[in-house]
């Protein structure tokens, strides 16, 4: 088959739905599809279109079925098109769904937060990750924690370094941060917050290699979103037995558990400080998060979510 697949995210980008793009266009042509990955639609000759986000990606949805109104369409939703795009612009976010044959979803509650008629088209596939290829070595020196996230609203990525700052001074903690500022505001905050803030630094947008090579030497990680649609970096850190820290939203109990011993409440660096100290401090706290992820591990292979997405291709397309 010929397959177009719509992202809102250029070339050039390193954000997680240019990588999530990237990924499942690499399981689909496992299969002898041709998959093109466009960011809208320029009215190519196509079997399937996959579009990432309902309403970013509306626009492409729309001249796809002008084009061809009974080839299939699977609509992948992200955590701003149901915490955002539902409310502001609700017809042309629910349009998407409702021309789609299937919908998937990221993380386990995204149904709650969906009108009920669209509950039959939902599919749940999660997002994989490969292991680190090396063991984990960690710093004596410092108790190192990283904040992978663009610089925007809605991943309140400069929340940790604000919990940091409270630390006592025998703490070892230090905050990493990873991503690019969105807009001047943002770069101008982390700068400041650079010069105030010893426990702090910010490296910007980096190459996956280097993430990668983070998750063999940070003590945990911390998300600290207030909204996500099911963030990579989670599965990343799962399948490499880095403990997380995160706020306490749908996106993130949706694919960690509602027992999982590593929430804080969104915003609250008070709260976020006492749990960092908690996993500096107790060994038995880290352990207890790395053993939660042992029942979760299988869910996030790449031979599950390639079988779950070529499983769905089938099932649209009537294909056996």
């Amino acid at each position: 088959m010929h397959i177009t697949l719509i992202t809102p995210a250029k070339k050039q980008t390193r954000n997680g739905n240019r990588i999530s793009a990237l990924r499942w266009a690499k399981f689909l042509r496992q299969d002898n599809n041709t998959v093109k990955i466009q960011t809208d639609y320029n009215y190519t000759k196509t079997d399937l279109m996959i579009a990432l986000h309902a309403w970013r990606s509306s626009n492409a949805i729309l001249k796809y079925k002008k084009l061809y109104p009974k080839r299939p369409l699977i609509v992948v939703i992200g955590g701003t098109d149901v915490n955002k795009f539902l409310q502001i612009d609700k017809d042309v976010t629910l349009k998407s769904m409702e021309l789609a044959n299937a919908i998937v979803c990221l993380h386990d509650l995204v149904g709650e937060l969906l009108p009920k008629y669209l509950h039959d088209k939902l599919h749940l596939i999660r997002q994989s990750a490969t292991p680190i290829p090396k063991t984990r070595k960690l710093s004596k020196q410092f108790f190192n924690v990283c904040v992978i996230g663009h610089l925007r609203n809605e991943k309140d990525a400069l929340r940790a370094a604000l919990a940091a700052r409270l630390a006592p001074a025998e703490s070892k903690i230090r905050i990493t941060l990873f991503g690019k500022a969105y807009s001047s505001e943002w770069a101008k905050k982390a700068q400041k917050e650079i010069t105030i803030n010893k426990r702090f630094q910010w490296l910007g947008e980096v190459p996956r290699w280097r993430i990668r090579q983070e998750y063999s030497t940070t003590d945990l990680m911390v998300i600290s979103s207030s909204q996500e649609g099911g963030a990579n970096v989670i599965s990343e850190a799962i399948v490499a037995n880095v403990p997380i820290i995160a706020s306490n939203i749908p996106g993130n109990i949706g694919l960690l558990g509602q027992h999982y011993p590593g929430y804080y409440p969104l915003k609250d660096e008070y709260a976020l400080l006492n749990i960092l100290l908690k996993a500096e401090t107790d060994p038995n706290f880290l352990e207890s998060i790395v053993n939660h992820y042992q029942h979760l591990k299988a869910l996030f292979l790449p031979e599950r979510e390639s079988k779950n997405w070529l499983a769905l291709v089938n099932k649209v397309t009537g294909a056996k």
